[in-house]
């Protein structure tokens, strides 16, 4: 018996949503334009992530040593650096190491070669480059060098960190922090606003369909139909608007990421939306679908509950 009255309740919804076609049509399109932008909301976070990921790679902070270092306390403050957890990665580079680096990328100028030429002695010390697994943690990395004496300071109190690069990095790292917060959200924001846009128009739509089927339900009413039959067409009529929309945005999103994934590719961003799409399908697809068939649903529960008096 249950089964009979879903069935009735699935088939009516089903042809109010083709029998209202141009009212169905309206709200499927305002409803797949907000599929749309969640789902590129995803991609592009996607991307920005990847972009910034990149860009955060290439960011770091350099110890450099006074020349006269001893090399196995380098070695120390480099094994201490590691075991933090925030720290990613420590690298060495000898004083050597450094000068030879210098002159390759001096190579060209003929002035500063030449003074290195006529100096006796290597004019740098050792470096230690620090990668962060969070660009928020460098500040807290530099703090802990700067104010930890007995790691950095030799046997007679001379300290033999030269300088650390952070005041230089700053700008660039918090610009990266900046950008990352602001762009969660600005997503969130502009997936709320077109959310609730969409609620709106389908909720109207669903007031729309009851006002058009109101001797239906009056008839219903008289032959004693219950409150749950009557509302349940138009509950289905909501989530088919859902479904249908998510089904023209899933099919859109393919030819879209196939054209636009080599661009942002070459562009350097180091992801290929096509292959993105691809590769979390599932994932894009339940919430394309779970928010299409969840703004239906929301739109018309409040439309039913607040014009079809039962």
């Amino acid at each position: 018996m249950l089964l009979t009255k879903f069935k009735r309740i699935a088939r009516s919804g089903w042809v109010n949503f083709w029998r209202n076609g141009s009212v169905s049509l309206a709200s499927v399109l305002v409803m797949t334009v907000t599929l749309i932008i969640i789902a590129s909301l995803l991609l592009s976070g996607a991307l920005l992530s990847s972009t910034l990921n990149t860009i955060r790679q290439k960011v770091d902070i350099t110890v450099y040593f006074v020349t006269n270092a001893p090399d196995d306390q380098i070695l120390n403050i480099q094994k201490n650096l590691q075991a933090l957890p925030e720290v990613a990665a420590v690298d060495y580079i000898s004083s050597d190491d450094a000068l030879a680096a210098f002159k390759a990328r001096h190579i060209n100028d003929a002035h500063t070669m030449t003074a290195l030429s006529e100096l006796d002695t290597n004019p740098l010390g050792s470096e230690l480059t620090i990668k962060a697994k969070d660009p928020t943690q460098y500040a807290g990395i530099a703090q802990y060098l700067s104010s930890n004496n007995s790691l950095v300071n030799a046997p007679d109190g001379t300290p033999i960190i030269d300088k650390i690069n952070y005041a230089q990095n700053k700008d660039a790292i918090d610009a990266i922090n900046r950008i990352m917060a602001s762009s969660r959200k600005l997503g969130l924001a502009v997936a709320i606003f077109f959310s609730l846009i969409s609620i709106l128009i389908t909720f109207n739509t669903i007031r729309l369909a009851i006002y058009i089927s109101r001797e239906e339900i009056a008839v219903m009413r008289l032959v004693g139909a219950s409150g749950q039959y009557i509302r349940g067409p138009f509950v289905i009529e909501g989530l088919l608007y859902g479904a249908a929309s998510a089904a023209i945005t899933l099919m859109l999103l393919y030819p879209v990421t196939l054209w636009l994934g080599p661009i942002g590719e070459n562009l350097g961003t180091g992801i290929n939306l096509f292959g993105y799409y691809l590769n979390h399908f599932v994932w894009i697809f339940f919430v394309v679908v779970g928010s299409g068939l969840a703004i239906g649903a929301l739109s018309s529960y409040l439309a039913v509950k607040r014009y079809l008096k039962i």
